[in-house]
């Protein structure tokens, strides 16, 4: 393990100014600063930054300035990788951003928070901007949740077989709170939910998790996982008409839950995340399912897992964010996203049932891959 078991009680939010941002963009990277806006963010600091000109910023060119929090900034091996990865996967022709280096030459630096209580120190990166909508603030389609169904797959096995920068061996995140292989840490922090049905749910979850997946972990195949590839993360840009617009995915955000799991995690997270804004919530697993197997086609057993770890990760989505939310109630509102749908979706699922689920699930995968052998 890195050590680094993201528990957000030990972390600091940073908490720059616009004017202390702009000045940071300034004097590491050498960019002078048109606007800047702050962007909505879990236990980091974003900014969106335009630069004027100077060093070798283009004039009118878009960046993201990343502040990243305390506890994460001790890890700077777990940083290096994570951008690391991301030139990799740009460089492999995957919609992801770059850093522009500091004046140094470097990817990223650590700057002093001196508005911080303790004076922390933040490691500061500045990202190209990357174009395109929010799958969140779309109506989504069959069509593009296939594409990032295929996407997720792809690029797992693109950093899985490919990616060999001495930095992976900061990804083996053993006590990381979002890996999934981790629900049952969440025991810590259930507390969070009082005494209600909610909690009752994410309780059964927990235990059939430690009974059905912990075991069955060997058997499932492993791979490096984005692990959030959450409807916010994803961006996306539409052609065709309004009536049956056709997307495309612009844009791979976040890199911070980077971690060592396996492939079956990747598609679940995905599943459950895009559940979240479909009409069809349900539904929409079997077009992600579709669209992952036509890269990464799953065993049996890491298919019998599916329907616990969608679980698993709402579970994980629900307990940590009503737990930060309680650690920093002026975050609420962003905090508690996943929060609005995110309990329906979970109960609905376990009324339902495992068996009705997957059907629903595999049905859907079996009609595109007989639609591709006709």
């Amino acid at each position: 393990s890195s050590g680094n078991d993201h528990r957000p009680q030990t972390l600091t939010k940073p908490a720059f100014s616009e004017k202390a941002a702009a000045e940071l963009v300034d004097r590491v990277f050498g960019l002078k600063v048109s606007w800047l806006r702050p962007l909505p963010s879990y236990d980091d600091q974003n900014f969106h930054v335009c630069v004027l000109r100077g060093g070798e910023g283009a004039a009118g060119a878009q960046y993201v300035l990343k502040i990243t929090n305390s506890q994460d900034s001790r890890e700077p091996e777990l940083i290096q990788a994570q951008t690391r990865a991301m030139m990799f996967l740009s460089a492999e022709g995957f919609p992801s951003a770059t850093p522009h280096l500091t004046k140094d030459g470097n990817i990223m630096s650590l700057e002093s928070g001196d508005t911080d209580p303790g004076n922390q120190n933040y490691m500061v990166r500045l990202l190209t901007y990357l174009p395109g909508t929010p799958v969140a603030k779309i109506a989504t389609n069959a069509q593009i949740l296939y594409e990032i169904g295929k996407l997720a797959a792809s690029l797992d096995k693109a950093l899985t077989e490919k990616f060999h920068h001495p930095s992976v061996k900061s990804l083996h995140r053993g006590q990381f709170i979002w890996n999934l292989a981790n629900v049952p840490l969440l025991e810590q922090y259930i507390y969070a939910l009082g005494q209600n049905k909610h909690r009752a749910v994410v309780e059964q979850v927990i235990e059939q998790f430690k009974r059905k997946i912990t075991p069955k972990l060997s058997s499932f195949r492993a791979c490096i996982n984005h692990g959030d590839l959450n409807d916010h993360n994803i961006l996306v840009e539409h052609s065709g008409s309004l009536e049956s617009p056709k997307y495309r995915v612009s844009g791979i955000l976040d890199f911070s839950d980077m971690s060592c799991g396996y492939y079956v995690f990747e598609v679940a997270i995905a599943i459950m995340y895009l559940m979240m804004e479909s009409r069809d919530p349900l539904g929409a697993g079997g077009h992600v399912l579709a669209g992952f197997e036509s890269v990464v086609p799953l065993g049996a057993e890491e298919r019998a897992a599916l329907f616990l770890l969608v679980s698993g990760r709402f579970a994980q989505s629900l307990v940590i964010a009503a737990h930060t939310a309680r650690l920093y109630p002026d975050n609420t509102e962003y905090l508690m996203v996943t929060a609005k749908s995110g309990w329906k979706h979970l109960l609905t699922m376990w009324e339902l049932g495992q068996e009705a689920v997957e059907e629903k699930w595999f049905e859907t995968a079996q009609a595109y891959r007989e639609h591709s052998l006709a």
